[in-house]
């Protein structure tokens, strides 16, 4: 199982949010390409970045920071938040951005999923973010009548290959993560599954990387100290 560490832009700051929250936000680096470099040195080959304000309002807001954190740590990084165009693809990945994270223009046109697969491929993701089990768009703001399998299915049936599953509910909690949903989801459909949200203990990383999960991101857990990201490293060889 491939590990993800975090880091969420807002402002050009690396920021966690309680449960989507954006009135519950704390600031843990004015730098966050330095955020970036300890994770290299934990050990870590990719980074799990999010645009807040991109995933609010659309836009690059915070572009040139994703590139430093890019430059800075060498890691391969993944980007969502605000993608919403192929223009936006396109600029992340020749910028040299190794993966782009499509959420609420997925949920929205699976249509569009489908040309953006079919010129970009497997450096196309699709995060699927859970109110109560239902698609949440526009930076969880609001909630679809998309169901997990719903979407699950339409994104498959358009050739993605990777989700991204975050239980909205666990996001930042440090309460658990939903072992159940991602178990039921990865037996049903043929992708790679990376689980998000309440990843808050090495016992987590275990049973998701037990259960063959693609992968796991770890978010507020690493700003807190609960998980040691060279420890986490350890569990999964």
């Amino acid at each position: 199982m491939k590990l993800f560490p975090a880091i969420d832009l807002f402002v050009g700051k690396a920021v966690r949010l309680y449960k989507g929250d954006y009135e519950k936000m704390t600031v843990y680096s004015d730098e966050p390409w330095r955020v970036a470099e300890d994770f290299a040195a934990c050990g870590a080959n990719y980074v799990h970045i999010v645009d807040l304000e991109g995933a609010k309002d659309g836009g690059t807001p915070n572009f040139d920071t994703v590139l430093k954190i890019k430059s800075a740590s060498g890691l391969f990084c993944e980007i969502g938040g605000g993608i919403r165009s192929l223009e936006v693809i396109e600029k992340y990945i020749s910028a040299g951005i190794d993966r782009v994270i499509l959420g609420t223009a997925a949920a929205e046109d699976s249509s569009f999923v489908g040309r953006a697969v079919s010129l970009y491929g497997e450096k196309i993701a699709v995060g699927a973010d859970l109110k109560d089990g239902f698609v949440a768009v526009r930076g969880w703001r609001e909630v679809t009548s998309l169901t997990a399998d719903d979407f699950f299915g339409k994104m498959s049936s358009v050739g993605v290959k990777t989700m991204i599953c975050t239980d909205v509910s666990k996001d930042g909690a440090m309460r658990g993560t939903n072992r159940e949903l991602y178990r039921r989801l990865s037996e049903k459909f043929d992708v790679d599954i990376v689980a998000s949200g309440g990843v808050s203990s090495l016992d987590d990383v275990k049973a998701l990387s037990d259960m063959g999960l693609y992968g796991a991101i770890i978010g507020k857990a690493y700003y807190t100290g609960a998980i040691d990201l060279r420890e986490a490293h350890e569990v999964i060889k």
